[in-house]
């Protein structure tokens, strides 16, 4: 019998396993600009867990092995930035992408609910971004109704794409 694919809140003792498959899954964005020195690939573990701490994460696993993960946090002004979101090369395609994006998209959704407007901005958007040669990052996203908003030139060889939606 196989195992099912399970999804929860990250904390602190996911890091290190995150940090790894974070390694892992920016290296075909490396190759793809050319550039081995994006922050998912310089990033130090505690620079990870900061993250965790300041904000929320998801991470997915198959029995044990953490095989994708997203973080997110919410601006003061209502925009939840999603951030890094990877699956396990051998599990993409699967739907766990968007499984992930839901899940942080239901979170902070369930946030606004209980939370007073003294305690928290309530989620307006959601936001993330994306190389522009990333087509099956972009094609994801667009597929999860996110539309383009901007685009930010980083250098000859790289310019971030900005996609949103409502909340």
């Amino acid at each position: 019998m196989g195992l099912s694919v399970t999804i929860s809140a990250a904390d602190a003792r996911d890091a290190e396993h995150i940090l790894k498959l974070q390694y892992l899954c920016y290296q075909s964005e490396a190759e793809l600009y050319g550039d081995w020195s994006i922050e998912p690939l310089t990033q130090t573990l505690d620079a990870l867990r900061a993250e965790l701490a300041e904000g929320y994460g998801l991470v997915a696993r198959l029995g044990d092995e953490v095989v994708a993960s997203v973080r997110a946090r919410l601006d003061e002004d209502g925009t939840v930035r999603i951030a890094k979101l990877i699956v396990h090369p051998r599990m993409q395609r699967h739907g766990l992408g968007s499984r992930l994006l839901d899940g942080i998209e239901r979170h902070f959704a369930a946030a606004d609910e209980t939370a007073s407007s003294a305690e928290t901005a309530a989620a307006k958007r959601f936001q993330l971004f994306t190389g522009h040669r990333s087509e099956v990052n972009l094609r994801l996203y667009r597929s999860r109704g996110y539309e383009q908003v901007g685009t930010r030139e980083l250098g000859p060889k790289l310019t971030l794409v900005t996609l949103e939606k409502a909340a």
